[in-house]
């Protein structure tokens, strides 16, 4: 909240400023195309941050700067829909999201420059030919390595070493679920766990697969890095805690909602860091020039008022480990 307000203080900051001297300016356009939902408050954080970003380069909207923002709630057709909106529009350069924003963003146009703040494998989805050349109109930050998604496992048997059933909360069909699910396949064997997708599908699919799962005993849950998982959040808290199942998330919000463990990048700084690659293509640079990096920072997060009402114990080394404890 506080961000906000400096950055609607800054605005108004802006609009003081003498009408020669703003005249002197030429008005860019940005577009921001977000896979969720407007009255998500970690989206919105995430938006702020980046216009946080944006102002500390120097940018003001309404002196040299046009932002359009559209949000799909989850749903692929709307974010295809908005895609072919945001590009009409002419924009400078677009915010995109996540890995499908910009997907269906350079499916609309191989020319308006697009940064993504927060794809998986964007040489496998065919964002950019390389990380270090990215080499058409996109750039920007990755989330992970699909390697992490073995880390969330081990967390998980480190935190409640009595799980024998995972169950793998994903989003059917798409290709970041399928690698996440790929790896954390290979990374069970030496734990000797049975794995079960479970996947999103809405609130009432996702209801019902939990409350199936949990009929058998020591389970826990892993959730995958989707739309689904981060919209559907509440509930699915709401369900690993009613069930009893130990669950490890892949961002921090999850902790601070209940959620029992979490280990993944600062989505809220890649925003930030996404600004200023936005502000250098505004600028002049070409995001076929500009490479795409990696995340700076990862944070272990645990609630230990969650782990006592499950009737765990934290290991002290974990303890020692996080980055944030919850009490």
């Amino acid at each position: 909240m506080m961000r906000r307000r400096a950055f609607i203080a800054g605005l108004g900051g802006a609009v003081a400023m003498p009408f020669a001297a703003r005249a002197q300016e030429r008005m860019r356009r940005v577009g921001v195309l977000m896979h969720t939902i407007p009255e998500e408050p970690e989206a919105q954080a995430r938006v702020a941050a980046f216009l946080q970003g944006l102002q500390e380069a120097g940018w003001a909207v309404g002196r040299n700067l046009l932002i359009d923002t559209r949000w799909s709630g989850g749903d692929r057709a709307r974010l295809n829909r908005q895609a072919i909106e945001l590009v009409g529009l002419a924009p400078d350069v677009v915010l995109a999201g996540i890995g499908a924003a910009a997907t269906v963003l350079q499916e609309v146009s191989r020319t308006v420059p697009v940064v993504f703040a927060q794809v998986i494998d964007p040489v496998g989805a065919g964002n950019v030919v390389s990380l270090a050349r990215p080499g058409g109109n996109a750039t920007g930050f990755l989330q992970f390595e699909y390697n992490l998604s073995g880390k969330w496992l081990e967390l998980l048997m480190e935190i409640a070493p009595q799980v024998k059933r995972v169950g793998v909360l994903r989003s059917p069909g798409a290709g970041a679920s399928i690698g996440q699910w790929a790896v954390i396949q290979a990374f069970s064997p030496p734990f000797g766990v049975e794995l079960s997708p479970i996947d999103l599908r809405g609130a009432a699919e996702i209801e019902r697969s939990m409350t199936a799962f949990a009929h058998a005993p020591n389970g826990g849950l892993i959730g995958l890095v989707s739309a689904a998982a981060h919209i559907h959040r509440d509930l699915i808290i709401a369900l690993a805690a009613q069930h009893r199942l130990p669950a490890v998330y892949p961002y921090r919000f999850f902790v601070t909602a209940g959620g029992l463990i979490s280990y993944g990048p600062d989505l809220i700084g890649q925003y930030r860091r996404a600004a200023g690659y936005v502000s250098r293509i505004l600028k002049g640079e070409k995001p076929a020039d500009l490479p795409v990096q990696a995340p700076t920072k990862y944070e272990l997060a645990i609630n230990l008022k969650t782990a006592k009402a499950l009737g765990l114990t934290v290991p002290p080394a974990l303890l020692a480990r996080a980055d944030e404890v919850i009490e």
